[in-house]
Formats: C-alpha cells, structure tokens, sequence
C-alpha cells in the first residue's frame, strides 16, 4: 500500500508538471499555482487513479522496466571495466580451449546447491563445444565453510589437481567444510601437509578476497553467476540457456 501510495504522488508531481507545461507562461511558471489550483489538481489525479486503479500497476512495471535497464548498462559498463581481472585467472583454474573464442565466467559457491546441479552443464558444454573457454571464479559468500572448501580448491590447483578436486566437492550432496576438503583431498592422494599450509597461505586468502571485490565491483549478488562475452546471467538457466548465451557472443565477436 505504501509502494501504491507513493507511486501516486509520483504521478500527481508528473500531471502537475505536465499541466505546468502546458501553460501559456511557460514551465517556468509552474510554481505558480496557489494552494487552490493544487488542491484541484491533486483531486483530479486522484479521482482519475481511483477511477483507472490499474494504471498504478503499468506506472510499477515501466518503473521496474527502466530500473532493470539501468541496472543491465551499469553491469555492461563494469564488465567492460574489469574486463582484465574477469577474464584472468591461475593456469590450472581455466578449462576447455584456452585460446576460445568465447570465454565463460562462472562465480561459484561450493554449498551453492544450484551451483552443484549446475556443474553437469559445464561439463556437457566442454564437452562439446571445442571453442570454449571457461574460468572458475571462487566466491564463497554462503558461509565460513564455503570459504574454507574455496581456499581448498586452491592448495589442490597448486598440486595439479584443481579440476578433480572441484568435483569432488561439488558432488558431495553433504556440507562442504573444511573437514570436507581434507577428506577430498585425501581420496585424490595430494599431499596433507602441503595441502593444509597452502590452505592458510596469505596469498591464498588474497585470492578469493580479489574475486569477492571483482563480484561487488560488477554488481554479482548471488551464485552460480556467469559472465559469457559482455552478458551477466544471474542463477543457473540450464545448459540450452547457456548456450543460447553463448551463440550470442560469438555473434557479436
């Protein structure tokens, strides 16, 4: 009601300043009017939108329509921007062609359960698609245990076993901790003590802080989020979505 009341008074200021307009002396005399031609003004308005109730719901859509637009050109300016730093990442945390001509940007959370039924489209895109490039964006903003699983895939990557190690943790349909991770790593045979003194390396902590920063600069609230040519796609849309996505940037290359 709150949303409706104010919406009102937005479109009361519109017919004021239209009506204004609209006057023989100019816009510039709109503060013209004295409390009784407002008063009239306003009860025109009012009894027009109590009349035609609906046009609140058209005013609420347009508005949420140049919102989203606006929104769309900010992401599409900081893309732009940060174009270096999204694109960039470690060797061993880039898959499929690292020459593409189409680079796929994924912000993933390892307790992000869409990011985990996500990863099968990742994996049937490589599969297929050989002009592909895909970079992994560590972005643990779901808790201390999603942070503890990112600085984990990191000491794996620093032992060659990024890609498996990944897996692993997105395959586990239980919490993914810390505890999680050396269980992981342990399966796939890494070096313990390595695995835990890379965990806790600054340079690993500066890492994913860099990655966070990156995801606040660009607008990413949430995961999985990715980032195909200069379109931000929010949430997991399925792999004919990220196709389609996909087919648009090469369009445009």
């Amino acid at each position: 009601m709150i949303k409706i009341y104010l919406t009102g008074m937005v479109i009361a200021a519109l017919v004021l300043g239209l009506v204004a307009t609209s006057n023989s002396d100019s816009a510039a005399q709109s503060s013209n009017f004295d409390k009784g031609q407002v008063g009239e003004i306003e009860t025109i308005v009012r009894d027009y939108l109590l009349a035609n109730p609906e046009i609140l719901r058209e005013v609420l859509s347009a508005l949420e329509e140049k919102e989203e637009a606006e929104r769309a050109a900010q992401i599409a300016t900081a893309i732009e921007q940060y174009s270096d730093e999204i694109l960039s990442a470690p060797a061993s945390m880039v898959l499929g062609n690292p020459e593409g001509d189409v680079t796929l940007v994924e912000f993933f959370d390892y307790n992000c359960g869409y990011c985990k039924r996500a990863m099968p489209d990742l994996t049937a895109l490589l599969e297929t698609d050989e002009n592909l490039r895909v970079v992994l964006k560590e972005f643990p903003i779901l808790s201390e245990g999603s942070v503890d699983s990112a600085k984990a895939s990191i000491a794996a990557a620093n032992q060659g076993q990024y890609l498996k190690f990944h897996a692993e943790l997105l395959n586990n349909r239980g919490t993914n901790d810390r505890s999680a991770a050396l269980r992981a790593a342990s399966n796939l045979g890494l070096d313990l003590d390595r695995f835990e003194k890379d965990m806790e390396a600054a340079e690993t902590a500066k890492l994913i802080d860099e990655t966070k920063e990156l995801a606040t600069n660009i607008g990413i609230q949430g995961t999985p989020a990715y980032i195909i040519g200069t379109t931000l796609v929010p949430g997991a849309i399925g792999v004919e979505g990220l196709r389609e996505v996909i087919s648009q940037a090469r369009a445009t290359n």
